[in-house]
């Protein structure tokens, strides 16, 4: 598929202020775009705005509001004039046994990954079908397989797979590109903060190689890219990852069989000693996003 270019076209980024949704930015930027940043750090956006080449702005935003991106959409759509591209990158992430999961905290995960998608979709489409746009549906390795102690991330990103896939179907006679990117493991600041957790660390590390390893953010963030400047329906951040699909539907039975219970009974004791702790969002994003929910509810 030829690339078609960002230069001048008008892009926004969800989950703008750090980790994948940044490094995006900055090599869309880089390449001409003009960038609408969305996120819920209004400080870390600025500075990413600022350090950007060419036109941008940022929106403080919760991606889970719909009247509230609605309106950023419409503002974006005023500021910029058009909307060409829009990356849902925007997520959280929790991970641990189900039943020791911060209720809360999981439910999270879905309502930021999932429905936060949905509501960006629903905010920026019409603007997409007037530019015969491109939506790119930032998605996971998680999407293609399940894991045990990552219910929450998996299930939220099947969810958003499955979904750019309907969405592809209804919007394509409109000229409207829909596109799903997959991310292994790579060095952001969710993935550190899940190897802060000393089971969740050694039960990655013992998964089958390529799944095992952390990937180098700028690499994978190239790659996204690039599928974004050729309207790609699938985007791969490694390069394995399109093998996965031929052999993800055997997946299941195998994580979810001899390999998970295994891997679930080597982890029992140290899950036992642990149980009292509270499994809540992980990384320096979900810790933003804790603390933006707080101040909304003030809650001190």
């Amino acid at each position: 598929m030829s690339r078609q270019g960002v230069q001048g076209k008008v892009v926004v980024v969800t989950g703008a202020a750090r980790g994948v949704g940044e490094l995006l930015a900055r090599k869309l930027a880089a390449r001409g775009a003009r960038l609408a940043l969305v996120g819920l750090e209004p400080d870390e956006l600025e500075r990413v705005a600022a350090s950007l080449e060419g036109d941008a702005e940022c929106w403080t935003a919760d991606v889970t509001d719909r009247q509230t991106m609605a309106r950023v959409a419409g503002e974006v759509l005023a500021r910029f004039g058009r909307i060409d591209v829009v990356v849902a990158n925007a997520g959280v992430a929790t991970g641990g046994p189900f039943l020791d999961a911060d209720p809360d905290a999981f439910d999270r995960v879905i309502h930021v990954n999932l429905l936060g998608s949905i509501a960006t979709a629903r905010a920026f489409l019409p603007a997409l079908v007037a530019s015969r746009g491109y939506l790119l549906q930032i998605a996971s390795l998680a999407a293609m397989t399940p894991a045990p102690m990552m219910a929450a991330y998996c299930a939220s990103k099947s969810g958003v797979e499955a979904f750019a896939h309907s969405l592809r179907a209804e919007v394509g006679h409109q000229g409207v590109a829909v596109g799903v990117g997959y991310l292994s493991w790579t060095d952001t600041d969710m993935v550190r903060g899940a190897d802060e957790d000393d089971v969740l660390r050694e039960l990655r590390a013992r998964l089958p190689w390529p799944t095992n390893r952390t990937y180098p953010l700028e690499p994978a963030v190239e790659r996204i890219a690039a599928g974004i400047e050729r309207r790609s329906s699938h985007v791969y951040a490694q390069w394995w990852l399109r093998g996965m699909q031929s052999v993800r539907g055997y997946l299941p039975a195998f994580i979810g069989g001899p390999l998970g219970r295994r891997e679930m009974r080597r982890a029992a004791p140290a899950l036992a000693r642990g149980a009292t702790v509270r499994r809540g969002l992980v990384g320096k994003g979900g810790a933003a996003d804790e603390s933006a929910r707080a101040a909304e509810h003030h809650v001190p």
